[in-house]
């Protein structure tokens, strides 16, 4: 019995160290982030700097936002919450978001520590995994990029799931099976990358579970009833089916109806077969090399090389038929490689989501199969070897130094938006997206020249960007420069002629100009195409006042309200309609609404004030 004990104690010493070296190398790794800002050019702010609900930390608004919005093309309260409680925490200090995400990373990797060794009993192997996870710098931008934090949360949901599976299947109960499923709703709730778990846990059956060889090993059992066994594994994971098919049907119409799913007659399925074989080979390429990591590659749509795509095919197959034929000794590398493989599909492109090729947060839980095989692979390989400690210490040491310095690196790209689309600029080719990226981070540094270049470098390939031909017209309406405003605004105009945004601007620059007839004539057609495009109802709105129709006006501000509830502006500009109209109870509800919005919005502050000395005087 003291042998026991002494050989349990020596374990949970051994996993205790290596916990505390997986977490100061993920500090020591991910240093730089605490110094990054939001990239407020992409995608932060929509998550979070220009989001109001968001901003406003924790409310009833927000929460029910948070589970009726299709905001960023997603469908994800888990996500939501999780910004909103930064908010509340940190407020717009971006080392707050930063710390929290970099927080759930550390816990993520412990978890893939601690499930993956309770699984495989394998200690060592289990542990390098955790640390490849932790330090790669392909998982950079999950941690780095505060809009990605849905990857992170969703990974800590599987890992959660995964952990409570292992238990239902040794503990046999059904509390544990519960947790399965709640962990996969809030994983999903936070992402749908989690839609292949059930996928993932009929692999865990294979091994390490050896769920299968259970079965065909067991003796005095007929054909028939392994037969009907093995079913069972796959049944039993059909209620996990039901929240994976709803998230399914939500995500794709959130993101349908924010325009983000790309058309067939747009991206042939030829090209985005092609596009995904090449993909599968590229990620683990840059798995073992992990050089020009960008955070935005570009679609190469027709210009994909059919020779390209016909290697990674036969690449792909090859790497298929030799984990099959090895899959009876080692069972890991066929689990390991269906694992990427497989939780790859919801984001490799053949249901092509925005406009990129590929995307280094996409291999965030995926290239976990990947280092699986890596790790017990060197093990087995050096099973044989008499000096097989120390190349394989002194190996992973190599491995890990170069790891960090890498990630490192990688994490300071991402100091701030010039920063990150420069390197991107830097290390891809015909890179638009980086282009155009830049030149609205130059706008934020009001850097107007680099701005103009970089936007007309995109036009010189494509003169006809309806986004870029739109910022230069918002570059130059700045600037009070309305004749090239207006110039950019028409050729955006008749670049998309079904798009709202140039008629609401068309109609701004007439109103500087005092041309009050042109600018309501595009006002109205910006409403037409988009009834509830909130800036043209404002905007409208004001026009309206000018010209004294205060009945009309104010039902363009309620209009605003409605879809943007967190516009002070607005909430007390109706407060001083009511105000006119004698309704000072109700003008009150707007002017303490807009106070409670913007606590240093001092036009409402001073309306409220004098509305309540009038109160008192009557």
């Amino acid at each position: 019995m003291d042998i026991i004990y002494s050989s349990s104690d020596s374990m949970i010493k051994s996993k205790l160290i290596i916990c505390i070296v997986l977490m100061l190398l993920i500090l020591v790794a991910y240093l730089p982030l605490l110094d990054n800002s939001f990239i407020t050019v992409f995608d932060d702010n929509l998550y979070v700097t220009g989001n109001n609900y968001v901003r406003s930390g924790i409310s009833v608004i927000g929460f029910t936002w948070a589970f009726t919005t299709h905001h960023a093309t997603n469908w994800h309260p888990i996500t939501w919450f999780s910004h909103m409680l930064d908010c509340e925490l940190y407020g717009m200090d971006p080392r707050g978001h930063h710390w929290t995400s970099l927080l759930i990373h550390i816990v993520n990797t412990l978890l893939l520590f601690f499930v993956l060794s309770r699984m495989t009993k394998a200690l060592w192997q289990s542990a390098f995994v955790a640390v490849l996870f932790a330090l790669h710098p392909l998982h950079v931008e999950s941690v780095a990029w505060i809009s990605e934090r849905k990857d992170v949360l969703c990974t800590f949901f599987g890992i959660l799931a995964i952990g409570s599976y292992y238990h239902y299947i040794k503990e046999k109960k059904y509390i544990y099976y519960f947790f399965v499923f709640l962990f996969l709703c809030l994983g999903l709730m936070a992402k749908p990358m989690l839609v292949t778990l059930p996928f993932v846990l009929i692999l865990l059956d294979y091994w390490p579970l050896g769920r299968f060889s259970d079965i065909y090993m067991g003796k005095n059992v007929s054909k028939k009833q392994k037969i009907k066994e093995v079913l069972s594994l796959f049944t039993e994971k059909i209620p996990l089916l039901i929240p994976v098919i709803i998230s399914c049907a939500v995500t794709y119409i959130a993101q349908h109806s924010g325009g983000a799913v790309k058309a067939i007659d747009q991206l042939p399925i030829s090209i985005r077969i092609g596009n995904a074989f090449i993909s599968y080979v590229s990620y683990a390429v840059k798995t073992v090399w992990p050089h020009n990591l960008a955070i935005y590659y570009p679609h190469p749509g027709n210009d994909l090389l059919s020779t390209k795509v016909l290697l990674s095919a036969v690449f792909i197959t090859c790497s298929l038929i030799l984990a099959i034929r090895l899959s009876r000794q080692y069972k890991y590398i066929i689990t390991g490689l269906l694992w990427y493989l497989g939780t790859l599909v919801p984001v490799i492109g053949i249901v092509q989501v925005g406009e990129q090729g590929m995307a280094d947060r996409y291999t965030y839980i995926p290239l976990i199969g990947l280092f699986i095989i890596f790790s017990w692979g060197v093990a087995d390989l050096m099973k044989k070897y008499r000096f097989k400690r120390i190349v394989l210490f002194s190996s992973a040491v190599l491995i890990v130094s170069c790891l960090t310095i890498l990630t490192f690196s990688q994490v300071k790209h991402w100091r701030n938006s010039i920063s990150l689309f420069k390197h991107a600029v830097a290390v891809t080719e015909n890179n638009w997206m980086a282009r155009f990226c830049l030149a609205a981070a130059y706008h934020e540094k009001e850097m107007y020249e680099k701005e103009i270049y970089y936007y007309k470098e995109i036009l010189k390939n494509n003169p006809e960007d309806y986004k870029v031909l739109l910022n230069m017209g918002n570059l130059f309406y700045c600037q009070g420069n309305y004749n090239k405003a207006l110039l950019y605004y028409n050729k955006a105009l008749k670049s998309n002629i079904e798009n709202s945004k140039p008629h609401n601007n068309i109609g701004n620059v007439y109103m500087a100009l005092d041309k009050e007839d042109k600018a309501f004539s595009h006002y109205k057609k910006a409403l037409k195409i988009n009834p509830q495009y909130v800036a043209a109802h404002e905007n409208f709105g004001r026009l309206l006042l000018r010209r004294n129709n205060k009945q009309e006006a104010m039902l363009h501000f309620i209009e605003v309200i409605k879809n943007d509830p967190y516009n002070a502006p607005c909430f007390n500009q109706i407060g001083v309609l009511f105000t006119e109209k004698g309704l000072y109870s109700k003008a009150k509800i707007f002017f303490s609404r807009a106070v409670e919005i913007d606590s240093g919005y001092i036009k409402a502050r001073n309306n409220l004030t004098r509305l309540n000395e009038m109160k008192v005087k009557h």
